[in-house]
């Protein structure tokens, strides 16, 4: 039995960021002071949420009530209230440490590039974190969906930080899909939960480890009505889940800076949509709820509520793995990776075993160091090549070898090869999979292995075992079979092996050795084939060589690990690609997976974890 304790650190968690918004705004004239409050705000907001970890793995329950500390009402049964509880603590944890690194991070990328509106960016970047922060730690449906569309406007601003014609047009498709499309269908979803626990004289949205027990009495009498606000909170959390068909808004938002894209966009947003549906599944209906309210399928049967759902992220996490093959813009096929790594967590919740419940937990603070330490990486080289597509990379790992080992460390968790983050909870997903004697969904998870492997695989070899003069610019991208004549440039007086002639260029394709048209995936997509007025490289006054992507004459400078880049890019790099390799070596010593196996004992009633 939870220990309730009412203490103020779970709103203290809260407001450390929000206060620093003021101070970061007051210090705009002197950048260190600002960067500063930003790295103190993360290390204070660290500190206040570890604090509280001994005694919730205690079982103590810390929580902070408006109505008890003020002696007001929020609203008839609902109170705004914070509460640090096991599952809370999983999502609060994680994007408090992460932000420490990133604050250092953002500091060396927005120097880099001599960015605009740094200020603003810090800012916003600190309100985002209280928000999330917010979420982590909601008592009930209606607080978690007051925080939730208060992170989709604070994050606008970053989303939009370029000002450009496609930073607007992105940030306003960020806005309609996450804030109106996401947030109405999580108010219905609320308004019905209330509605039917007041039906049965109990009128809460509280979460209650396991499902509440006045949703389950309320749902026996009115089950259509259950089924309803089930979906309809499903999909309100899984439009920042970017589950499909309500993804699309995420790749587009890749225009954001790449430490937008990387905490924002594989951590706070991301992931608040998969805590969501975290808190749906375990929180509000409760696994029993959800296989006692069966939806009768035409042709099939009668289904629990959770088989769609998990159809849903077994197609999502297939489809997206699908796309992201074709994607040569990096971050943008990052984002796709994104959008089917999430569906790992969905998947796996929704299958309802334990097991999976587990693996589907500790993803989440898998997926967000592997994929950070991705979207990182990828972020410096853009800072110190201007390089940005996958196509341009060859032989950039001896310009850049820190950075791309440490890409090769997260492309292996994301894949879910052994020795990383990924392995291990992708392990537990697979094994609870087949435990529930859901086979179609394990095929779907070894399908989806092999996709990973196969775009992120090319990104370390095209850095490491391909050299400027002579690049495979991966077929795959447009999938001629075979590819085409074109796969490598031939040197003078040397004799093509591939049908080619000896100029190395035929008479219907180009002449820049590409076996495709430079950027043609992304042609389709506002992020389409980059130009002079799009990258503006004379404009950053970074003492590099100008060059619009790509190697420049000569070929690409070898450098040592200490000096590709600066150190405030290459110790968040290192510290968190080190953070991917731990979770995936020692998990045992990971707090992260004792704490979802706490969470699954909870809830369940039993432990995965002996």
């Amino acid at each position: 039995m939870s220990e309730i304790v009412f203490d103020p650190r779970p709103l203290a968690a809260v407001l450390v960021s929000a206060v620093a918004v003021f101070l970061i705004v007051a210090s705009y004239r002197h950048p260190n002071v600002r960067e500063g409050w930003s790295v103190l705000a993360a290390l204070a907001k660290f500190g206040i949420v570890a604090s509280m970890l001994p005694g919730v793995m205690d079982g103590t329950v810390y929580v902070w009530s408006l109505e008890q500390a003020t002696g007001l009402e929020f609203v008839d049964g609902v109170d705004f209230a914070l509460r640090a509880d096991p599952l809370g603590m999983l999502f609060a944890l994680l994007a408090s440490f992460l932000w420490i690194f990133t604050s250092f991070y953002a500091a060396g990328y927005m120097r880099g590039l001599d960015e605009h509106a740094q200020t603003r960016f810090f800012a916003s970047f600190a309100a985002s974190l209280s928000t999330a922060l917010g979420i982590a730690f909601a008592e009930n449906l209606l607080t978690i969906f007051i925080f939730y569309e208060l992170l989709s406007l604070v994050t606008y601003p970053l989303v939009a930080h370029n000002e450009d014609d496609e930073a607007r047009i992105a940030g306003r498709k960020y806005l309609f899909y996450t804030f109106f499309g996401g947030g109405v269908f999580l108010l219905a979803g609320t308004v019905l939960t209330y509605w039917l626990t007041a039906g049965v004289g109990q009128a809460t949205l509280e979460f209650q480890a396991g499902g509440m027990d006045a949703l389950a009495e309320a749902a026996g009498a009115d089950p259509a009505i259950a089924q309803a606000a089930f979906f309809l909170l499903i999909a309100g959390f899984g439009v920042k889940a970017a589950v499909m068909p309500l993804h699309s808004w995420l790749a587009d938002a890749m225009v954001a800076p790449t430490p937008v894209s990387g905490l924002l966009h594989a951590v706070a947003v991301v992931k608040s949509g998969a805590f969501g549906v975290a808190r749906v599944i375990l929180d509000v209906f409760g696994p029993d709820l959800i296989q006692d309210l069966p939806l009768s399928v035409p042709g099939v049967g009668e289904v629990g509520l959770n088989v769609p759902v998990a159809a849903l992220a077994a197609f999502t996490l297939v489809a997206a793995s699908v796309i992201a093959l074709r994607k040569d813009h990096l971050k943008r096929r990052l984002a796709y990776s994104t959008t089917a790594q999430l569906s790992y967590i969905v998947l796996a919740l929704s299958m309802l075993h334990p097991v999976a419940i587990l693996g589907g937990l500790l993803h989440i603070p898998a997926h967000a160091f592997g994929k950070l330490t991705l979207f990182f990486c990828a972020g410096a080289v853009h800072v110190e090549t201007h390089t940005d597509y996958v196509s341009e990379m060859a032989g950039i790992g001896k310009r850049m070898p820190l950075v791309m080992s440490a890409f090769a460390i997260g492309s292996a968790g994301m894949a879910g090869i052994p020795l990383a983050a990924g392995f291990v909870s992708k392990f537990y997903i697979m094994i609870g999979a087949m435990s529930a004697d859901y086979t179609i969904f394990a095929l779907a998870l070894v399908v989806s292995g092999v996709l990973n492997i196969a775009y992120l695989w090319p990104v370390v070899y095209t850095a490491f075992f391909e050299s400027e003069d002579r690049h495979d610019a991966k077929p795959l991208l447009e999938f001629p079979p075979g590819g085409k004549r074109e796969s490598y440039g031939v040197l003078e007086g040397e004799v093509a092996t591939d049908g080619g002639n000896e100029s190395g260029a035929a008479d219907d394709e180009p002449e820049d050795g590409l076996a495709v048209d430079e950027h043609p995936s992304d042609a389709d997509v506002p992020f389409g084939a980059p130009v002079e007025s799009d990258h503006g490289h004379d404009d950053h006054h970074d003492g590099h060589d100008h060059h619009h992507g790509g190697a420049p004459m000569g070929g690409w400078d070898r450098r040592s690990p200490l000096t590709e880049s600066t150190w405030l890019m290459l110790m968040p790099i290192s510290v968190i690609a080190t953070g991917a390799v731990v979770l995936g070596v020692v998990p045992d010593y990971a707090v992260f997976l004792e704490l979802a196996d706490y969470i699954v004992e909870v809830v369940t009633g039993t432990g995965v974890i002996a």
